[in-house]
């Protein structure tokens, strides 16, 4: 059953395959929404990302024609929409030498997705940054920590706030705030820089600016944002309301829709 499910360089996984990544948590990777007819929003994007990506955590080029091939076997027969993880590592890595490891290879797996937008979010501020934020590297323990701390508290997920009193991104999402005026604002702060993130600032007036949390809790309305959630509107951060309806919420969750996606 494994087998079916996930994918090493074209080919089923086995356990022993996968247990440097239970082991050692290293490794860097990309999520991608399929839609009904097999195309991908921002696929060069991902594309560049793990090529990005792998240079920096395995001192490596990766051979992104071989990703798509990966992505296109493991897609056959699977249920659509749905969302692909390609995951880069290398199976020889060792806890005391990471620096030996640098032969990457890629994993694949995929699991359903859900309706686009999901429903409205609610987060909780914690004080919390990521290590090395520009990649989308796979050592995700804090950030989930993270999210059950704000989940037990009654909350959906955790948005971040570094150390300087800045808003950041939540835990496995960017996010942006809407002003008065209409202006969706995104943080200048350490992040990952999103796909999603990406795509949409082409389609809507937008400024980059840092951003306190007394700040964003004062903006018209607030939004998360990657490939698996589209444009989803932020109900609350801690005790703030935000209205969940908004004309720029709306035309961005048009815009993202509307998107043409590429084949792989």
């Amino acid at each position: 059953m494994l087998g079916d499910m996930v994918t090493l360089d074209g080919k089923p996984a086995s356990v022993d395959d996968l247990l440097p990544l239970a082991l050692t948590n290293v490794g860097h990777f990309t999520s991608m929404r399929v839609d009904t007819d097999g195309s991908i929003r921002g696929l060069s994007l991902h594309m560049e990302r793990l090529a990005r990506d792998c240079k920096i955590v395995w001192n490596a080029a990766l051979n992104t024609d071989c990703v798509r091939e990966y992505v296109r076997l493991a897609l056959e027969g699977q249920t659509r929409p749905c969302v692909a993880r390609v995951t880069v590592y290398d199976p020889k890595i060792d806890m005391g030498h990471p620096a030996d490891a640098n032969e990457p290879h890629v994993l694949v797996s995929v699991r359903g997705a859900g309706a686009l937008p999901p429903a409205p979010l609610r987060a909780q501020s914690l004080v919390y940054e990521r290590d090395l934020p520009q990649v989308k590297h796979i050592g995700l323990f804090g950030a989930l920590q993270a999210r059950g701390t704000a989940q037990r508290a009654g909350f959906d997920d955790a948005l971040f706030v570094g150390r300087n009193g800045f808003v950041s991104e939540g835990g496995t999402w960017n996010v942006a705030f809407i002003d008065h005026d209409g202006t969706v604002v995104w943080p200048d702060a350490p992040v990952l820089p999103g796909v999603t993130m990406a795509l949409l600032q082409q389609h809507a007036e937008h400024r980059i600016a840092t951003i306190t949390l007394d700040q964003a809790k004062g903006m018209a309305a607030a939004f998360a944002t990657n490939t698996s959630i589209g444009v989803r509107p932020l109900a609350a951060i801690d005790d703030t309301e935000f209205p969940i309806e908004h004309p720029v919420l709306a035309q961005l969750q048009k815009a993202y829709l509307l998107i043409a996606g590429e084949s792989l």
